[in-house]
């Protein structure tokens, strides 16, 4: 089971976007996730007129590593750990600390 899963809001710990927020919107690998709006990097295209792509420099999202990424706390805004726990005969996810369930 994944601390960190698709629909998460998270926060970046580390290099230039340090402190920026944004939500995961796919895991591509184990360890890999793409951020919206985040992690933004420019490609030279060159232009391919029978699948309709116009050439010129265009900004793609650039997968970036989970232990770049911390969750947000849903009542502070701040990051914060998770930790699994048994409700009910399921494993859940909760705030380290707390018992604030996680995608409930």
């Amino acid at each position: 089971m994944k601390k960190i899963r698709k629909g998460d809001k998270v926060t970046v710990l580390v290099g230039k976007h340090k402190g920026s927020v944004g939500v995961v919107r796919l895991r591509l690998c184990p360890s890999y996730l793409l951020v919206d709006g985040l992690f933004l990097s420019k490609k030279h295209q060159k232009p391919n007129p029978s699948v309709g792509r116009v050439g010129g420099v265009v900004q793609i999202e650039m997968p970036v590593h989970q232990s770049k990424l911390a969750l947000v706390h849903p009542e502070t805004g701040k990051p914060c750990r998770v930790r699994f726990s048994l409700s009910e005969g399921k494993l859940v996810r909760m705030v380290a600390g707390t018992n604030i369930v996680l995608g409930a």
